[in-house]
């Protein structure tokens, strides 16, 4: 390979494609009787906590930043498991939104409002009794974390991930 063949390779590799899409985790986090943590949002409905992927972060390191953001819980990222993915599309924006199916294993605090501007209050909630009112991205990574949940399917696409044997 030439150095301008290099020089062309290097410069496709750094170039930004067209900002068209967006990937967040959603974070299950359950409590020691096995209920889901779920944030009234002020727009009234409730949500996961969870958010946007920063550049060069984990989707990992981006669940546990999240969490302790929104809720003052703090937990490692070899605590995160990645359940999945989904994908659908903000319509009012022409986005791609990618959302990581995230649970964490273990956690240390109590729950709080760290960001009272968005949520009003955080409740564990018994996962067969959710409210109607929930964020769509949110009810779909309940639906990745317990597919039997009777949470009505959307326009979106799921991925679970596959594993190989070791």
């Amino acid at each position: 390979m030439t150095t301008a063949d290099h020089a062309a390779t290097a410069a496709r590799n750094l170039k930004a494609p067209p900002a068209r899409a967006s990937l967040g985790a959603g974070v299950v986090v359950t409590d020691d009787s096995g209920r889901v943590l779920l944030g009234l949002h002020r727009s009234g409905v409730w949500e996961l906590p969870g958010g946007m992927v920063e550049p060069g972060e984990s989707i990992e390191a981006a669940a546990v930043r999240e969490l302790a953001e929104e809720t003052t819980l703090v937990a490692e990222a070899a605590e995160v498991e990645l359940l999945g993915l989904v994908l659908d599309s903000v319509t009012s924006s022409e986005l791609t939104r990618l959302t990581a199916a995230t649970a964490v294993r273990g956690f240390h605090g109590v729950p709080a409002v760290a960001e009272p501007d968005k949520i009003e209050r955080w409740e564990w909630t018994d996962p067969d009794q959710l409210p109607e009112a929930l964020f769509l991205p949110s009810a779909q990574v309940l639906r990745m974390w317990r597919p039997g949940l009777p949470i009505p399917d959307g326009p979106f696409h799921r991925y679970g991930l596959g594993r190989l044997p070791d």
